[in-house]
């Protein structure tokens, strides 16, 4: 099994809503004085399984808890650690916390979509985003000839156009499935949706690999830029995982 087969295989995701937050035999009234933090409102954490365990994805309840360390920095030097652009493509929709805490409740628990760690692994292993897989952007910036980058759009649910099957092509050519989700090399009809997220707003890592995922075809309306990335995340001091 290849490495990317293996990495989706272990992240498998899916997500259920679990008891109190502080153990089984407390009561939590959100937003009450003295209650939790939520996540938002009346929602108070969830749940993600990543690489085979349960991990509460919640926020930091000490409200007097501040940020310290790499995250904290206000300014670093520019090239390379420039601000970026609110959207990669003007095609491709970028997300917030909401829209992130949403497609863990559905598209990733649903097994319809991805949550993507474009950073080097190295980056990743220090800490990422739960329910997240890494896929680095250097793979994702690769031609779309590349093995890397074969075993990535496989992985995402994309079909070599060699694979594809009879009953496709001959709907196809009696023009009952458009070729708006194909290329000459690609079947992206079933592909699956992707959040893509680096290190945040100053990070170019997720935009280069989402340019990629153009560049071969992929549909830019299956592809999602969570912007804030692990800096932001880490501000609202959402949950990371090793």
């Amino acid at each position: 099994m290849n490495m990317f087969k293996t990495v989706a295989a272990v992240s498998a995701v899916m997500f259920v809503l679990v008891g109190p937050l502080f153990g089984a035999d407390e009561e939590v009234v959100v937003g009450a004085e003295g209650g939790v933090i939520p996540l938002y409102k009346d929602k108070p954490y969830l749940h993600v399984i990543h690489n085979g365990r349960s991990v509460k994805v919640q926020r930091v309840q000490d409200t007097d808890f501040e940020l310290h360390g790499y995250f904290a920095k206000t300014s670093r030097q520019c090239p390379p650690f420039c601000l970026g652009p609110m959207e990669v493509n003007p095609l491709v929709k970028t997300v917030g916390e909401l829209e992130v805490f949403h497609f863990m409740e559905n598209q990733l628990r649903d097994g319809t979509g991805l949550l993507i760690d474009a950073r080097t692994p190295e980056w990743h292993a220090k800490g990422t985003i739960p329910g997240s897989i890494n896929v680095p952007f250097t793979t994702l910036s690769k031609s779309i000839d590349d093995l890397e980058m074969i075993e990535a759009l496989e992985m995402f649910g994309g079909k070599p156009r060699e694979k594809v099957g009879t009953m496709t092509k001959t709907l196809e050519q009696w023009g009952v499935l458009g070729d708006k989700n194909m290329t000459d090399k690609w079947d992206f009809t079933n592909c699956k949706e992707l959040i893509l997220w680096c290190n945040g707003p100053a990070c170019g890592q997720s935009p280069r690999a989402i340019m990629g995922l153009l560049e071969v075809g992929y549909p830019p309306e299956k592809i999602h830029y969570y912007r804030g990335g692990m800096q932001v995340w880490q501000l609202y001091g959402l949950t990371t995982v090793n």
